[in-house]
């Protein structure tokens, strides 16, 4: 147990020191771009007033994108373990005209022990936080605020020569792919296993499973 806090601290602290490089970077390298992309080619037929979770938010990437594909939550909740990291994401809301920055709330804490009620949410969106936990642990916790029939956008590191310089950069470990498609099945269906394509920046270091709560 100490250990684990040991771990998250370190964690905390490394994002806090470098939320604003992190932040930029992001706008630099087209990630969001493609999650967009991704997005408005999805329908998940999500309900109205239809409520979201970033587990492991960073800077708001993947909420910018969320919005910047057109869909448009009643509510949105932005969750990371760096106080920093959701302060420069508030800012991120606020100046980009495609967020309703006031349905966005910020929460901090640990992915492990999310603080919110079962069956809380219609789609989670998570990016570069499993990698930090295991992976069951994490995956059980998401499943367990994630509402019946609701949807996960899951944006792993995928092992691969890019994958072992992020791994030794970030501290993290990247999960072999067999080992994601089998622990994802004790939480959830796959839908779709997407690769982006080459030319967009996102695939030399990241793929997609889009996962459905049963």
């Amino acid at each position: 147990m100490l250990e684990q806090t040991q771990k998250f601290n370190q964690t905390k602290n490394f994002y806090d020191q470098i939320a604003d490089v992190h932040n930029l970077s992001f706008k630099v390298n087209g990630y969001r771009q493609s999650l967009e992309k991704y997005l408005v080619a999805h329908d998940l037929n999500l309900p109205d007033n239809f409520s979201v979770l970033d587990a492991g938010c960073g800077t708001g990437m993947m909420i910018s994108a969320l919005y910047g594909a057109g869909l448009r939550p009643f509510q949105t909740v932005a969750f990371d373990l760096s106080s920093k990291s959701l302060n420069v994401a508030r800012k991120e809301f606020i100046e980009d005209k495609k967020v309703i920055h006031n349905t966005v709330r910020c929460v901090q804490g640990n992915i492990l022990s999310l603080p919110f009620a079962d069956n809380s949410f219609d789609l989670i969106l998570t990016c570069g936080v499993l990698e930090y936990v295991p992976l069951d642990d994490g995956f059980a916790e998401i499943a367990r605020v994630l509402k019946p029939d609701g949807f996960v956008v899951f944006v792993p590191i995928r092992p691969s020569l890019i994958g072992k310089v992020l791994e030794r950069v970030y501290s993290f470990k990247t999960q072999n792919t067999r080992q994601v498609l089998r622990t994802v099945h004790n939480h959830f269906t796959i839908v779709e296993h997407h690769k982006f394509p080459i030319v967009e920046p996102i695939s030399w270091s990241k793929n997609l499973f889009l996962l459905q709560k049963v």
